[in-house]
């Protein structure tokens, strides 16, 4: 059976990272998972490799997108002949990345090239949904299908299916590049439930001003895909 491995971009999330790398390599048929450390100035790395991470690092914050990359490139030279699905989450989940299983099972089982994660429990975020609404009307323009949480980056791919899917749109843009690629190009992929969460992205200005940042990738990820 093909292996499953988990790659984790982060910067400065050396809080949490540790929980987060634990809870995936505790997830069924997980037997890698690679940490991306996207230019930290905290100790995020040290405490990946602490938990158990394999580690890349970006001397400079290249943002996630590079960061994905360059963690599926870290899992594709040290796959032999049976090349591993690749689960993307989040470093900042913690514990409960240990519900990512269900993410896995149909990719695993040949019913689906990408699964996306839909929050069952949601954190009420401190944004007005608006970049969520382009992004999601995006995608269904594009391909004639409506994602519930078209922004989420808690996905698990075939190998095939990440290949496919390069370059990957850059910065923010990635997960609604990747829905719109990989669906104009036949490739299956589902929605499914899961119970995990994230950190809340707040009110402040920097949370306004993170907001305006997705809604410009998402919006150039949309336009080079008209």
């Amino acid at each position: 059976m093909t292996g499953t491995a988990a790659i984790i971009p982060a910067k400065n999330e050396e809080e949490r990272i540790a929980a987060t790398v634990a809870a995936a390599l505790a997830l069924p048929g997980v037997d890698l998972v690679v940490v991306v450390d996207d230019g930290s100035t905290d100790r995020t790395g040290r405490a990946a490799k602490a938990a158990g991470a394999r580690v890349v690092r970006h001397s400079r914050n290249r943002g996630k997108a590079a960061a994905m990359e360059s963690g599926a490139e870290a899992v594709r030279v040290l796959d032999g002949d049976d090349p591993r699905h690749l689960l993307f989450l989040d470093a900042d989940l913690g514990e409960s990345a240990r519900t990512a299983a269900p993410l896995i099972e149909p990719v695993t089982a040949g019913e689906a090239d990408m699964t996306i994660a839909v929050f069952v429990t949601r954190v009420k975020l401190g944004g007005h949904g608006f970049v969520v609404r382009l992004a999601r009307g995006g995608v269904e323009r594009a391909t004639g299908w409506s994602p519930s949480q078209p922004l989420n980056g808690q996905r698990c791919l075939t190998r095939a299916a990440f290949q496919a899917a390069l370059p990957l749109a850059r910065g923010f843009g990635v997960e609604t590049g990747l829905t719109i690629d990989l669906l104009r190009k036949g490739f299956r992929v589902r929605e499914v439930p899961v119970e995990m969460a994230h950190r809340a992205t707040g009110t402040d200005w920097r949370a306004q001003l993170h907001r305006a940042r997705q809604f410009r990738d998402v919006a150039c990820a949309l336009l080079t895909r008209r």
